[in-house]
């Protein structure tokens, strides 16, 4: 079983931009933070991708989220789930990379 992301979590984008949670999740926590669903929103911030004009990842949409466990009726994220980085044209930039993750609780 997988880790669950948290508000606590690290994610970054390919190019080394961070990746911020906002959750309205206000239930369901562990001892890192609250834990994190496929409908929150997960913005970018430092993103440097520039191949030859500035198109920075903005946000993450997550397509394959946890397939079992839930929290106020959506489906969690675990280190094994995949989201995209998309720029602000939505040009997908690549998938986001999970950095850190609580290990006491866990879902399928």
């Amino acid at each position: 079983m997988a880790g669950l992301l948290t508000t606590s979590s690290i994610m970054m984008c390919p190019h080394g931009g961070m990746v911020q949670a906002i959750t309205t999740n206000t239930k369901v926590k562990t001892t890192d933070g609250y834990i994190l669903r496929s409908s929150d929103t997960f913005t970018i911030v430092g993103c440097t991708f520039t191949p030859t004009i500035p198109n920075p990842c903005v946000q993450v949409q997550w397509v394959q989220p946890a397939l079992k466990s839930q929290v106020m009726s959506d489906f969690t994220l675990t280190e094994e789930s995949v989201g995209l980085c998309v720029a602000g044209d939505l040009a997908v930039q690549g998938s986001v990379l999970i950095n850190y993750t609580q290990s006491q609780v866990s879902g399928l």
